[in-house]
């Protein structure tokens, strides 16, 4: 077997502590970078935009950042705004970040807020709501099977 032949370490392992202490110091950054940066694109002005995650590579040197305009409308546009000006913003992140590497910024909208406004619907529909206060009754009534066994 070669030394440089790649073992398998069984199932694949989430973000490192490293990883998320750099995402967490880009977030924070990129938060204060947005608040006071003078972005002139026509579908940033005026909107304001929450950081709610960024994942950084193994290597540090890419960010996936997941941004939600506020209110939600308009994501696309102000998605693609961000991207746009990826590179204005990885120079101010730069100026503010201690990494030996500024990573390369990639925005995506966030849609978890999306997926559990879905499942508050699904929450909320008359037919889930029956079957909820039918398990509910069932797990009230104590089970005496344990008694038929003497």
């Amino acid at each position: 077997m070669s030394r440089h032949a790649r073992q398998d370490h069984g199932p694949a392992q989430g973000p490192s502590q490293r990883q998320l202490r750099a995402g967490e110091l880009v977030r924070h950054a990129l938060v204060a970078i947005l608040r006071e940066a003078d972005v002139t694109d026509p579908a940033l002005v005026g909107v304001s935009v929450t950081v709610t995650e960024v994942r950084m590579s193994p290597d540090l040197r890419h960010a996936t950042v997941f941004v939600e305009p506020l209110g939600g409308g308009h994501a696309p546009e102000v998605v693609d705004g961000l991207n746009r000006h990826a590179k204005f913003l990885r120079g101010r992140l730069g100026r503010s970040i201690e990494l030996k590497f500024t990573p390369d910024l990639k925005f995506l909208h966030d849609e978890s807020f999306n997926e559990a406004a879905r499942m508050n619907r699904l929450f909320d529909d008359p037919k889930v709501q029956n079957d909820l206060v039918r398990r509910d009754l069932e797990a009230e009534e104590p089970s005496d099977s344990w008694k038929e066994e003497d």
